[in-house]
This record gives structure tokens, sequence and C-alpha cells, in this order.
């Protein structure tokens, strides 16, 4: 079969954005990402993260083998004339509709109306040409930007003789797409058969009269070329490009250490390359080949002889090794970054703690600087039309569609490596705020908020509510990130947060962690953990609340009520607490100002000192 290359993304957004499954909006094209079974896996990199790995195991089962970043072509193979050159994911047209720019002729690729014109050394400008255009040869031809989902995560070509004949018809004549009027809403878009003259505008493919206008969804999934029997979702118009069209579900972890030993940490994190090493010797290999590739760094300092016995010992103890589930990843987190001496030489988690600002001191019991650190994310499947974080359990969610066939034996995964600030509040002051009347008081004001909000979308209003405790340390984590922001070098995208917030149980956890993280050096540049330093962070943290004090959007802002609008947040917006969705781990949901600082409209329930609004 041949192969064409038609466009480059970065790594990362193979994760993020362009998974199996999603669709690629490439300037002359449209393509889909197609399933893992398809990928070149010995292309694919491995990645050693034990703990992700069990994480996802823990999702997708026990057959999950390795985590494999996607496969990179660097400059030394990007000859397009080679086979090196055409390392990449494999994709394929879709929709399979196209559309004549001159014309107005709407067929399939595969009519034989169109022609792919290929360009190896720009695959940007790779596009298809509608070559017997009546208004002139070599027309161009685009992709149908209309397409069919359902929450089931299927997806299909817009059905366009059925919605143009209304239903099933014996016509089969050429379509026609044009524009009817001088904007391009969508009653002005209208598509024509040439033959019968039925014609039909595309406004009635949104909204209620959908249902009446479109089949009922046909269970495809053309990323595997298979389809699913007896679908019962509705089938949505979708336009091409809309977010809602691809959603991933991805599991993340910080590489820690967690056994104790260095030596075997570092065995554990490479158990899934060391596990079949038969002898001494043959170990020496691995671990050359594991110096070629750049893997576990530090390894290289312990002699084979040493490894060889740790590797005896995990053998003899490995049974009954604890499955971890997904709630727990955060757990052994909290417990390496409070640790009274946490590593501090670690290739992976290099740290350092320091006092915290005095002005805060009675509040923030405790900072430590992450000068390297590395996030693992790895991908376990997506969603259509519906987000998965609208729920709280997998039996709430959205069907997670198959990145695969079959059940995977590696799931896409990337590392990204940064610099961090980890605050530990002081477990007696949040508890002791937690109990206030006023607090309370915003505590059911949110949760009525939180109920209404899962009420509308059909889903256990008494679930998936993260507390009181969340939503302050949430609303400080993003005041924070706004104002690092300003000073630190970053852009406010680039810093992530992490919120450790428990209330019950043995081990309550009240902290947060602003972190960078970049496939690049861009990651490493020092500028954050500089502004960690007890002097600067007191500052910022008093910016941060004198900012927040006020909002631009006042007194409207501090008086919302998420109970009226069945929304997730109060006092908040994009003028004062909002982030980028690239940095919130809620969506910039559960936020509310007024549980750090007093505002105009609440007072008394505030954690923070900080300047109080103009009277």
């Amino acid at each position: 079969m041949n192969t064409t290359a038609v466009g480059t993304v970065r790594p990362s957004q193979l994760l993020w954005t362009y998974g199996p499954g999603a669709l690629i909006d490439l300037p002359n094209l449209s393509v889909i990402t197609m399933g893992l079974d398809r990928w070149e896996e010995n292309r694919c990199p491995p990645i050693d993260e034990s703990r992700l790995l069990e994480a996802v195991r823990a999702i997708l089962g026990t057959q999950v083998q390795r985590l494999r970043m996607p496969p990179v072509v660097t400059e030394e193979n990007a000859n397009p004339f080679t086979p090196e050159g055409k390392i990449g994911v494999p994709v394929r047209p879709f929709p399979r509709w196209l559309r004549c720019v001159r014309c107005g002729l709407l067929a399939e690729i595969d009519s034989g109306l169109f022609s792919l014109k290929e360009n190896p050394y720009r695959p940007d400008q790779t596009h298809f040409l509608h070559t017997s255009c009546e208004k002139g040869s070599h027309s161009d031809a685009v992709p149908a930007r209309f397409l069919l989902a359902c929450r089931n995560g299927h997806l299909d070509d817009f059905p366009w003789h059925w919605f143009v004949h209304g239903g099933p018809s014996a016509c089969k004549g050429t379509l026609r797409f044009f524009e009817r009027g001088a904007s391009l809403q969508t009653e002005n878009l209208w598509v024509k058969c040439d033959v019968c003259g039925a014609a039909r505008s595309l406004v009635h493919a949104f909204g209620a009269e959908a249902q009446n206008n479109l089949p009922a969804c046909r269970g495809r999934h053309p990323h595997l070329d298979s389809y699913d029997d007896d679908c019962d979702a509705e089938a949505r118009t979708v336009l091409l490009g809309a977010t809602n069209s691809w959603f991933p579900i991805t599991v993340s972890v910080l590489a820690i250490p967690h056994t104790g030993d260095t030596l075997a940490q570092l065995v554990e994190d490479g158990w899934e390359d060391l596990k079949d090493a038969e002898s001494e010797a043959e170990l020496k290999g691995l671990l050359k080949a594991f110096k070629k590739r750049g893997v576990l760094p530090g390894m290289d300092r312990y002699g084979a002889a040493d490894i060889w016995t740790v590797i005896e010992k995990k053998r003899k103890g490995e049974s009954g090794k604890k499955q971890i589930a997904e709630g727990d990843v955060k757990l052994p987190e909290w417990a390496v970054l409070t640790h009274p001496n946490p590593p501090t030489d670690w290739p992976h988690f290099l740290s350092e703690r320091i006092a915290p600002p005095a002005k805060f001191a009675s509040l923030v019991s405790g900072v430590l600087l992450l000068k390297r650190l590395r996030e693992v994310n790895a991908l376990v499947g997506y969603t259509r039309v519906e987000a998965p974080e609208e729920s709280v359990s997998p039996d709430e969610r959205p069907p997670m569609a198959a990145l695969c066939r079959n059940r995977p034996d590696w799931v896409p995964s990337t590392e990204v490596h940064g610099e961090g600030i980890f605050l530990r509040f002081e477990e007696k002051a949040v508890a002791a705020w937690e109990v206030k009347s006023e607090v309370k008081a915003r505590d059911t004001r949110l949760r009525a908020g939180h109920r209404g909000w899962r009420n509308a979308r059909q889903l256990d209003q008494d679930a998936g509510y993260p507390g009181i405790r969340y939503a302050m340390l949430h609303t400080f984590s993003h005041l924070l990130i706004r104002e690092l922001a300003l000073e630190c070098g970053y852009n406010a995208a680039s810093i992530r947060e992490r919120i450790y917030a428990k209330a019950d149980g043995d081990t309550p956890m009240a902290g947060i962690l602003l972190y960078t993280a970049a496939a690049d050096s861009d990651g490493t540049l020092g500028g954050l953990i500089e502004l960690g330093k007890p002097e600067s962070l007191g500052r910022m943290i008093e910016h941060a609340l004198a900012r927040a004090a006020i909002c631009s959007s006042d007194p409207l802002c501090s008086e919302h009520d998420p109970e009226k609008d069945r929304s997730l947040h109060a006092a908040a917006c994009h003028a004062c607490g909002f982030v980028s969705e690239t940095s919130c781990e809620r969506a910039n949901r559960y936020l509310d100002r007024s549980l750090l600082i007093d505002t105009f409209a609440c007072a008394g329930a505030a954690y923070l000192p900080g300047r109080e609004p103009c009277k």
C-alpha cells in the first residue's frame, strides 16, 4: 500500500489532541489517526514508569505491557524518499466526502472524480483535485465539514443522500453544495440533487429537527475499520474541527522514588526490560542498551553484579504485588513531597526544602522547591460528544472508545521534564477554617450548584463533590499561577497544577504543586523555582490576594450564585480566577475567591489574610 506524508504534528499532540480516532484538520486535508493496531510498535520508544503502568493496567487490564512514545522523525532520517523518512503515525482521509470549491460537486473520494496531488517536499501542500471540473481544470477539492458522532464514541460520514432526499431513496444523483445568502450561517448552506432537484438546508441537521432528519447511528469506528452492533445513542451532527469530536482520557503521574533504595527504585522503573534477563552477562548487554537509549539515568553508577542481586531479590518477592488504583495515584506523591527528608539527588526528582514566607508561616507549613521533576502521561481511551470530566466514575462516563480493535498491550505515552513549587498548608489551620459558619455557608452554596449541574446531566447528584477544602486550594492555585506567569518568564498555559486535597482518612492532604512541564529544555529554565524562595513567594502571594480582592467584573463576579444557574464556581471568572485549560486539572470548576479573601458579597470565609476591597 502506498504511503504519503500529509503533514506534521508534535508528539505531545498525539496524546492530547490527535490520538487514535481523532480528526486532524490539516490546511488542505482532513485525516483520522488510525488505531494502535496499525502503528509500527518497533518505531515507538518505550518509557519506563512502573507506577503509571500499574495505573493503566488497573483501567485497561493486565495485558498492557509497555508505555511507548509516538514515533518521531529526526533530522537524520527526514529524507521523504527513504523508508526512514516515512516514519510516522498512520492516518486515512476522513471524512470520505469532498467538495469542489468551484462547482460545488459533493462526492465520495472513492467515486473516481478526485485525484490526490502529492508534494513529498511540502507534505502540508498535499491535496485533492477535481480533475474534470466544468468551471476549470484541476480545481481544488476540500473535505465536507459535516459528520455524525454519538456519545458511544462512534463517528461516521454525514448521510448526504439520506438527508437531501428525506430518507432512503432510489435516486443516486450527484449532489451539489451551494450557499444562498451573504452569511455562512447554516440556514444559508444548502445541498441539492442534480437529478431529482431535491434540496435541503443544513439548518435541519441541528437542534430538535435533527432527530427526524438523520438516520440512526451505524456504530462506525473509522480508525479501526469496524462497526459495533445495535448502537442506541442519538447521532448528532458535528463540524469538522469541533472540540467535542474527541476528548482524551489520560492518566498521569510524577516520577517519584517510592522504594527508599535508589538502586531498587531504578530496577523497579526498568523492570519491564530487566525481568527477562537470564544471566548477569545478558544484563550487561541490557545496560549498554540503556546507556545508548538514554533511559534510566543513574543506572550506570552501579555494577552489573549489584544490579543482578537486586533483580533476584525482586523476583523472589514479586508475588502479591499490589495493583495501583486510579484514585491512589496521588497518595505516594504526597508521601514523598511531605517527607521530612525528601530526595535531593534522584535523577528525575531533585528537591530542596525551604522555609515558608514569614507572613504566611502559620497558614503555609512548608515549601518544597522541585529543581527537577518528570511527569509521565498515558492515553487510555477517548470519548465523543461529552467530555469525560463531566462525571467522576467510570460508570457515569460516556463509554470509553477503544484505541485498537483488541485489548491493547501498549498505550501511547509522553514524558515531560520541568521544575515546580510545592506548598503544604497547615492541616490544623485548614481543619479549623473548614468548621467556620461562613465557610459552611459557602460550602452549601457550591454544593447546591454541583447538585444542579449534575442533575441537568442526569448524573448522581450526591457523587463527585470534591469538598470546600479542594475549592479553596484550587482557587489559591489559580491565583498564584496567574501571578507567577507575570514574573517567571513562562506563559500561563505552560504552568500546570496538581491539587492534593483530602479531609478524611488516615492521611489528610492539603497542598498544591505548581510546575512547568515541557518536552524540551524550556521546562527547566529555573525561573519558577527562583520565585519559590521565601522573600519572592511571600510577595507573590500578597500580590495575588490583592488582585483577587476586586475583580473587574465586580460586583457581578463576587455575587455570582452557583445554585441559581447550576454552575460549578462562585466568585470566579475569566477576569480574576480562570486559567488556561491546559493548566487546570478541573476545567476551571470549583473556584471561589471568597474562600481566600473577603469580597463585596462575602466576608468571614477567607482562609488567608489580605487586603480588603474598598467599601
